[in-house]
């Protein structure tokens, strides 16, 4: 009966193998990264709307059924910069929440809200692609959902903090809105009072409306102190829902 002897080339063969996967992978990585860049060069040129497989694998000297191997179809590359946008400014929003640790409630608003506009006006195109006009024939899937709630949590995570801490101040909902803001209570954030997640909606849609004005030039010629008038503004609506005033 005889014995078979590992060899250092049989030792050395899965590690061979798990080098060659580990530069495919590399590859795949920094292609895809490449036909990600170019597509967000052909949304800051022509908008969503005109996002072309074919033109990106042109500029990238690709045949275009390469391309599709990566991503087979437009609404796929749309939804993989939807997500990269919607967790980029997530990020940003993340980051000054972290940064803002131990500030009063109201400054750690101001200051994530401040990060979420500063993002938007350094990648107006990305902004334009998550809170601009919808794409058309375009149908966001469920994978953007993580996503996009990115700032949200961290803006409910300010009032949550508060609301085991000092407390929040809220006015108590109409009768005729009770039902609605006990169902988005339900769906957002049981543990928080149905008035203050209703306020804390109405916020966010704000938020996003003051940024987008900003981005899309509906203040030009007529709000010139941007940073300021922002800032005075999303403090406003932290009061809105119910975050106590410093003192």
């Amino acid at each position: 009966m005889s014995t078979r002897t590992n060899t250092g080339s049989d030792a050395g063969s899965g590690s061979g193998t798990n080098a060659t996967r580990g530069a495919r992978a590399r590859a795949r990585e920094e292609v895809t990264a490449a036909i990600k860049d170019e597509a967000r060069k052909q949304l800051a040129a022509d908008g969503a709307a005109k996002l072309s497989l074919r033109a990106v694998a042109r500029e990238l000297g690709m045949v275009s059924s390469a391309l599709y191997r990566y991503f087979p179809s437009r609404d796929d590359l749309l939804t993989a910069l939807i997500i990269d946008a919607y967790d980029a400014v997530g990020a940003a929003a993340e980051d000054a929440h972290a940064a803002s640790a131990g500030q009063e409630p109201v400054r750690r608003w101001t200051k994530v809200c401040e990060a979420v506009r500063t993002w938007a006006l350094e990648h107006p195109h990305e902004y334009a692609l998550i809170y601009g006009s919808p794409v058309p024939g375009y149908s966001a899937p469920d994978s953007t959902v993580r996503a996009a709630s990115r700032v949200g949590l961290v803006l409910i995570g300010i009032v949550r903090d508060a609301h085991q801490g000092r407390g929040v101040a809220y006015e108590p909902l109409p009768a005729g809105l009770r039902t609605e803001g006990e169902r988005l209570a339900a769906d957002i954030a049981p543990d928080l009072p149905p008035a203050t997640i209703t306020a804390m909606v109405a916020a966010w849609a704000q938020l996003f409306g003051l940024v987008g004005f900003e981005v899309f030039g509906q203040f030009n010629r007529i709000v010139e102190d941007r940073p300021a008038f922002f800032s005075h503004a999303v403090t406003q609506l932290a009061h809105g829902v119910g975050l106590l005033r410093q003192g």
